[in-house]
């Protein structure tokens, strides 16, 4: 089925939502949004707004309005349409993390890899099916830091007579933590360039675009009302942009039944650890004493040796589990939260998880060892406040660069040389070699078995690096602290491994992975600490097509924007100003967030965005 996903009057949403049994979990935008004016269907428009938060009004870039953005709610095999009309005074794309794009990578987003970035007033339509995918993801911006503030939940259900591969869970409640800067991000990361310095920490963090009571001037919380004794599902996403995050519920434990949109086995814990782009989904049951109690967000500072890391962190975001009866203004139970540093809890939580028995790809085809590298080179010419060296980051003593003038997959596809070389290394350098920068990839014959050793070093300084892969979901074989053994294959978990699309790296260790290279394109595999890309840690993977019609890459779309100004294909009249406009979080209504059933006789259609 066609799902087209934008923004929708207020009363056709009412009764869009009535019709179909969905109460879902962002506010819709108001109906005088200047998207209904600048697009004939529905769109996401990307425009700057004001938002009151922590003593100061800041100016943000953000879509249709809210913070998050509008949630993306479809069944699995459901095609997605979103026009995006950029608005705002930066170039931008939007990438839908997790999606595994199967033969439409122009749809993938990340900036200069397969497409240039959509320029001011003017617009993209990205269109990409859902197959073979259930849980919970999310989109967000890919071009500079504007990533902060332009994401949103995307939630993919069973299709109609499939069930969860856990009971059906009486609720459902979206929460996407995030990051909150009191200036202009993207100011900060032009600061970090500029100075060749890590950018400068974020001022707090949120839950569902607030940050709660514990902060000054905080006056706005999310808060979910659960029923006493239920099941609530809990969609847990780390939009951070460079800040790994424990979050816990006091008084509860969760069970969790997937990562990254991939079921797992049942993990008890009380304590959920995401890295920067993952998703967890948990259940929670609902069994406490009636009452309040806090959802607490806290950053897990994996930096060492600690003298490098900043001073432990007691920035703390919270929201609310208000038991239904119970006053809003009870005074919440607050959770015992671990240390900043505990990268025990962290590495526990990660070590444990299991997926569902699975058939690993076999036999290998390609083995590649990466080392992930943090370094220095010489300040560049353009980097005009810098003082001789500036940080770096590598992957195999690569520093990568995106190229300027075309995107990879344009440029691959239209056989334009120079653009990159096809020359990555399968192996880490010698000892001493110098970090080297380089635009360059790893070409992978279509239908190729991949092991990936990921090796981040116990030299200093390290820290702890989600690596994420576009266009896969991949099976962490096997991790652990230290430096891995060559050969090792005794330690690898080919039963019920867990899969995934971002996996935390360790301080001082390593992680296997194994994918099947299925998906014709090019796909970007980096860091997802933003701070750490254009640093350059990161690389990109050449699939070539197979040898079947449905195995080789589809030509771009006639819109697929331009690099150069004033060459976009589709232009768009710039929209009047936006009014001011504050944080759009959840309703806190005990209706919020119930599942659609998916019991035969009940016709449900397939959502939209929010």
């Amino acid at each position: 089925m066609l799902v087209v996903l934008g923004e929708f009057y207020t009363s056709f949403d009412q009764i869009y939502h009535q019709i179909f049994h969905f109460a879902m979990q962002f506010s819709p935008v108001q109906s005088s949004s200047p998207c209904l004016m600048a697009c004939s269907s529905v769109c996401y428009q990307v425009q700057s707004m004001r938002i009151n938060q922590l003593c100061n009004s800041t100016d943000i870039i953000a879509v249709n309005g809210q913070l998050p953005g509008p949630t993306i709610d479809v069944f699995e095999g459901d095609e997605v349409v979103v026009d995006v009309i950029n608005s705002s005074p930066y170039n931008l794309t939007i990438h839908w993390h997790g999606i595994m794009q199967l033969r439409t990578p122009w749809a993938d987003g990340p900036s200069m890899v397969t497409q240039c970035p959509i320029q001011p007033n003017s617009s993209y339509i990205y269109r990409f099916n859902v197959t073979g995918q259930e849980g919970t993801l999310w989109w967000h911006a890919h071009s500079s830091f504007l990533r902060a503030t332009v994401y949103g939940a995307f939630i993919i259900r069973p299709r109609k007579g499939n069930a969860y591969p856990f009971p059906m869970p009486d609720q459902e409640v979206p929460i996407v933590l995030g990051e909150w800067w009191s200036q202009n991000v993207v100011d900060v990361e032009n600061d970090a360039v500029m100075s060749g310095q890590r950018p400068i920490q974020s001022d707090a963090y949120t839950v569902n675009g607030l940050t709660g009571q514990l902060y000054q001037c905080a006056n706005e919380t999310f808060t979910a009302v659960v029923q006493p004794n239920t099941t609530v599902l809990l969609r847990v996403i780390n939009a951070a942009l460079n800040a790994h995050l424990f979050f816990k519920v006091a008084g509860h434990n969760f069970t969790v039944v997937a990562v990254d949109a991939c079921y797992t086995a049942n993990y008890t814990t009380d304590t959920l650890v995401l890295a920067p782009g993952n998703s967890v989904d948990a259940l929670i049951f609902t069994d406490a004493a009636p009452g309040s109690y806090y959802m607490a967000v806290e950053p897990h500072d994996t930096l060492s040796p600690s003298t490098v890391a900043t001073t432990d962190d007691d920035s703390t975001a919270t929201g609310i589990l208000l038991y239904n009866g119970t006053s809003a203004t009870a005074t919440p139970a607050m959770p015992t939260m671990p240390t900043n540093f505990d990268t025990t809890t962290a590495n526990a939580f990660y070590f444990g998880l299991r997926g569902l028995p699975a058939a690993v790809p076999s036999p290998v085809d390609v083995s590649i060892t990466i080392e992930l590298g943090l370094g220095q080179l010489p300040c560049d010419a353009t980097q005009t406040s810098c003082t001789g060296k500036a940080f770096a980051a590598a992957m195999n003593g690569v520093s990568f660069r995106l190229p300027t003038q075309l995107s990879l997959l344009e440029a691959q596809f239209d056989g334009k040389p120079g653009v990159y070389t096809a020359d990555f290394p399968d192996a880490v350098p010698p000892n001493g070699t110098a970090m080297v920068e380089g635009t360059r990839v790893r070409s992978l014959p279509y239908n190729s078995t991949v092991e990936i050793v990921l090796q981040n070093p116990v030299a200093l300084p390290s820290e702890n690096h989600p690596i994420h892969l576009h266009g896969f979901n991949f099976f962490v074989l096997a991790q652990g602290l230290g430096t891995f053994t060559p050969g090792n294959t005794s330690a690898y978990n080919l039963v019920d491994p867990v899969a995934r699309n971002t996996i935390a790296v360790p301080t001082g260790g390593w992680v296997v992975i194994r994918f099947l290279a299925n998906n014709p394109g090019y796909w970007f595999f980096h860091c997802h600490l933003d701070a750490h890309v254009p640093m350059g840690l990161g690389m990109v993977f050449a699939v070539e097509n197979g040898t079947t019609p449905d195995s080789i890459l589809l030509p771009p779309p006639d819109d697929l924007p331009m690099c150069r100004p004033g060459s976009k294909r589709r232009h768009v009249a710039p929209p009047p100003p936006p009014p001011e406009a504050k944080a759009q979080p959840p309703q806190s209504h005990e209706t919020n967030g119930r599942p659609p059933s998916n019991k035969e006789g009940e016709d449900i259609t397939r959502g939209g965005a929010r």
